[in-house]
């Protein structure tokens, strides 16, 4: 008998369908898989499980039963039993999920308390032993720290503890790595492996990550707008898939071995791929690296309360090349972006745009020079303003125009070449998905004719189609405009795709910087052959 069967489930918002008549099972000791694209349902799956998806405008009917019992039909208290205890859950976003003004030993304790009839002192001692089982040592100094003070592993870590606290039968995992780096993902990965194998609870998996739940899940199921689209074991359908929605989310993907000139998405079929051989990119290669560098570091340091964030920083960027730039959680990716934009006051070195020191020029001329694609788009819009004055808004702090009619034409222009409509600039960003998102903040940073682009995790949040899309789009404007991209990244698949040259960074450091093919085939340092490992390179 399964443990969990979930039974012709359907879920309606406002009379609008969100879930369309999906039953599977989740077998005892087992790790299922939950696939799709954003929207797809799988979130909601998984607060239905758990009844944390109630509210007068909602309407589901079907059946959820674990261990034989039906439980959908509970009432608020019944199900409290069976939540956080039996039935347990990780979310996406850890800080988000951790309270900021606790510290996380007693948010853990606070949840077995709940659900066991054990002193304080009795339960401290449990804590200690779940930060020890996941790996975090000295478990005194991590039960007393607040969750600002720990790194975003550290925190999915407790969020763990927390959740295997009172020793769940399921634990259901919603997008649990999709801010983490390479090396900590599959660090929380091998840890929710070996904790299952230990205690012998079932896991839902739920990811856009492919690659991730192909090494994790015995099974998989894979949503496309609420309906299951097929489900089977993960060797079937990561190998021979059988619907076409599959295929496409597989292909997707930017492949490791192969370079195709634009990724398959719903707009550009698998059979119109043209691949980029060697000889192309030496071609291309050879006219970027003949021309005079864009920008210049040179020996860049940057010190935050005495700590060294960036040590002796030095390299290149040339005219219509793209440089990725990859390491861990902390490595200092994000300080050089901000060191080149002009943002922070970096205590040694220099930084030369056109041969010009950037603390000498006009600091408003050169902000129009180089603009910055952010990770998060919701966060970088203003809610308050309709996108095409997010648009609008830069070129008239620029004077680009003499009217605002003529700025509103040149936004409406940019709208529809990252493919949005004329009709989308006067919606507001909450009228728009995540990849639509991204594509305004994209056109924004395109407002003010920019010599270079610096992409900053710009697509990590994205499933892979719509990040498919989005890398196709960059691309485009790259051989249209010439345009230059930094682009940071703890994706090497992405990476590996968009890039010309690769810099690895680790604590600060410039560990090696190689044409992108020559690094990844052939690393030098022990650090990028630990990354390339912990990314099945």
């Amino acid at each position: 008998m399964p443990i969990l069967s979930v039974k012709n489930l359907s879920i309606s918002i406002s009379e609008i369908p969100i879930l369309k008549n999906i039953s599977f099972e989740l077998k005892k000791n087992k790790i299922l898989g939950i696939v799709g694209e954003s929207g797809s349902g799988k979130s909601i799956t998984a607060l239905s499980i758990i009844n944390l998806f109630n509210s007068k405008n909602v309407v589901k009917t079907g059946s959820i039963n674990f261990n034989g019992k039906a439980i959908n039909s509970l009432n608020f208290i019944d199900f409290e039993k069976i939540r956080g205890n039996d039935i347990s859950i990780i979310f996406q976003e850890p800080m988000s999920s951790l309270n900021p003004s606790m510290k996380c030993g007693e948010q853990i304790i606070e949840v077995i308390l709940n659900h066991r009839s054990i002193n304080k002192k009795s339960a401290k001692k449990k804590v200690y032993k779940l930060l020890e089982k996941v790996q975090l040592t000295d478990p005194e100094t991590f039960y007393n720290k607040y969750p600002h003070q720990l790194s975003g592993g550290q925190q999915q870590r407790i969020m763990i503890a927390m959740a295997i606290s009172c020793n769940p039968k399921i634990l259901i995992a919603d997008e649990p790595t999709t801010s983490l780096d390479g090396i900590v993902k599959k660090e929380i990965i091998h840890l929710l492996k070996s904790i299952q194998k230990e205690t012998k609870m079932s896991i839902i998996f739920i990811s856009h990550d492919l690659q991730l739940v192909s090494n994790i899940a015995e099974n998989v199921l894979v949503l496309n707008q609420g309906e299951i689209e097929e489900m089977g074991s993960s060797n079937q359908i990561f190998n021979t898939p059988k619907k076409q929605y599959t295929k496409l989310l597989l292909n997707s993907r930017p492949p490791k071995h192969s370079r195709p000139k634009r990724l398959p998405t719903n707009e550009n079929s698998l059979e119109e791929s043209i691949v980029i051989t060697k000889q192309d990119r030496a071609k291309t290669h050879d006219k970027i690296y003949k021309k005079p560098p864009i920008l210049k570091v040179k020996n860049l340091e940057f010190s935050y309360n005495n700590i060294k964030i960036l040590n002796n920083i030095s390299f290149n960027l040339y005219k219509g090349e793209s440089l990725g730039l990859i390491g861990e959680s902390g490595s200092g990716k994000s300080t050089i972006a901000r060191s080149i934009l002009n943002l922070n006051n970096f205590s040694k070195g220099q930084i030369f745009y056109k041969e010009k020191n950037i603390k000498e020029i006009n600091e408003k001329e050169f902000r129009k020079n180089i603009q910055l694609i952010f990770q998060d788009p919701f966060s970088s819009l203003n809610p308050e303003i309709s996108i095409g004055s997010s648009i609008v808004e830069p070129m008239l702090s620029h004077n680009l125009f003499d009217t605002i009619d003529e700025s509103k034409e040149k936004a409406i222009s940019l709208l529809e070449q990252v493919n949005l409509k004329k009709s989308d600039f006067n919606k507001y960003p909450h009228e728009f998905s995540g990849g639509q998102r991204q594509r305004i903040v994209i056109a924004r940073a395109l407002a003010l004719n920019p010599d270079i682009l610096i992409c900053d995790e710009s697509v990590s949040a994205l499933d892979v189609s719509v990040q498919a899309q989005v890398l196709n789009l960059l691309n485009n404007l790259k051989e249209k405009f010439s345009f230059t991209f930094l682009f940071i990244s703890h994706d090497l698949s992405v990476v590996k795709y968009m890039t010309d040259r690769l810099m690895i960074l680790n604590k600060g450091e410039i560990e090696e910087i190689n044409e992108t093919d020559q690094l990844l085939s052939n690393p030098k340092k022990n650090y990028t052959k630990k990354l390339l490992l912990s990314n099945d390179f």
